[in-house]
């Protein structure tokens, strides 16, 4: 009996798998945007310190929700859409063993290697310590957000992308009070300052968790996890690993990218810093609903893939990723023609507003391109086909960093280092679409029938 998600007409399909997803994006979008509102209450100083924290949270949010967490939703997809029921059942063990792995590596991380890169980035005085409360609690409690993020993935992978969604939606409702509540305090008490929006969100991630595996274990799967009486298998973890390593190989080399250039910003001062900060929080809005809409297509094309339907694969990649790129163009046009009123709603910092218009006004034009590329980028996922985003992450971090080092050491300026990011992001789309259009993926000769 052939998987309902073969034979349901793609437009139909992305909706409703891509629609619960992308919506709770857009609440992300909203949480995000009040973060940044919230710390800069606290000073340019904190916006600096969650400057240099941030990318490290990003790389791990999205190594767990899209790189390691979307090859768990692909093995869903792929395994269901083979008819491999068991092996489905036994891929939530897996994942849920290796989410503690890797919640246990990146704290070892954070207790040891971060702080010296937080300092190598140009943190220093209060602004370092700020950051290291922020990275200690986060990470020490990051098996909340690595759980959280694969046990999502399992819904997804199953086709139960609005369940998720809902999940994920009343852990954001608790984060913003709670954040408020918890960094800047309350009445007499001064709060925790920017710790405490590191405890807001593991808090809010743990409640989102609660929620998720009461589903995944109540029945909500249509079957119940279980590795059948054969305990962990090496192929199975292979199963996740084949392709979460590739991914989470392009995620960590944009995140290393990221850091890098934060401590290439780092070197015109903490108001560049700081409007950086802010400015770049756009670039991964639009990352957030490349996600939404790029993990719906992961499901159908994961789906495909594992029925070797591979011409609809290809149909669905092209449908979701245009789809992507146009909204993300729109708004990333928009605020191309509107830098400083953007900057403006975040600090009232002449030189932050300055660094922050510098930034948007050169690489927001291009957030199309960065769309339809980090959309095709978890089609890919579902295709199992990695080696083109690995190549094209690698294409921009050279651009991107390699130009932007080359541009301050010339005396060209902070604008020149964000023109190489602008340019960085233009080319990585470019270089998915046009290899998707170069060389189409199709079976491997071993799969053929």
């Amino acid at each position: 009996m052939s998987h309902p998600l073969l034979v349901a007409p793609i437009g139909h399909s992305l909706l409703r798998l891509a629609g619960p997803t992308t919506a709770f994006m857009v609440v992300q979008i909203a949480v995000v945007l009040a973060e940044i509102w919230l710390v800069g209450r606290l000073g340019s100083g904190a916006l600096a310190a969650f400057a240099l924290v941030y990318p490290f949270v990003v790389m791990v949010m999205n190594v767990s929700s899209g790189g390691l967490g979307g090859a768990v939703a692909a093995s869903m997809a792929r395994a269901l859409g083979g008819g491999r029921r068991e092996d489905a059942q036994a891929l939530v063990i897996h994942a849920m063993v290796l989410a503690f792995v890797f919640a246990a590596l990146c704290a070892l991380f954070a207790w040891t290697a971060a702080p010296l890169l937080y300092r190598m980035m140009g943190g220093e005085g209060v602004v370092l310590r700020q950051a290291r409360a922020y990275s200690d609690v986060w990470f020490s409690c990051g098996v909340l957000v690595w759980a959280t993020n694969f046990a999502s993935a399992i819904l997804r992978g199953v086709g139960s992308a609005a369940l998720a969604a809902r999940f994920g939606v009343v852990g954001s409702a608790v984060y913003v009070p709670l954040a408020a509540l918890l960094g800047l305090g309350i009445g007499g008490w001064p709060g925790w300052d920017v710790a405490g929006f590191a405890a807001a969100g593991v808090a809010a991630s743990g409640l989102s968790l609660a929620l998720t595996a009461r589903a995944i274990w109540g029945g909500r799967l249509g079957f119940a996890p279980s590795l059948g009486g054969r305990g962990l298998q090496r192929r199975l973890f292979l199963e996740i690993m084949g392709v979460g390593l590739a991914s989470s190989a392009v995620t960590v080399v944009g995140g290393i990218g990221t850091m890098v250039l934060t401590g290439l910003v780092g070197r015109f001062g903490t108001s560049a810093l700081a409007g950086y900060a802010i400015g770049s929080r756009l670039e991964n809005l639009m990352g957030a609903i490349s996600y939404g809409i790029g993990t719906g297509m992961l499901t159908l094309i994961g789906v495909a893939a594992g029925a070797d339907g591979w011409a609809r694969a290809r149909r669905v990649a092209w449908t979701g990723s245009l789809f992507a790129a146009a909204v993300i163009g729109v708004i990333g046009g928009a605020i191309a023609l509107l830098p400083e009123q953007w900057s403006r709603l975040f600090t009232s910092d002449p030189a932050t507003i300055a660094a922050c218009v510098g930034y948007l006004t050169r690489a927001a034009p291009f957030y199309i391109l960065y769309g339809l590329g980090l959309t095709l980028h978890f089609g890919s996922q579902g295709a199992g086909r990695m080696g083109v985003p690995v190549a094209a992450v690698l294409v921009r971090l050279v651009i991107t960093v390699g130009g932007g080092w080359l541009a301050i050491e010339l005396g060209q300026g902070l604008d020149s280092l964000f023109w190489a990011i602008g340019i960085g992001l233009a080319v990585y789309g470019l270089v998915m679409g046009g290899m998707l259009l170069l060389r189409p993926w199709q079976a491997r000769p071993a799969a053929k029938r």
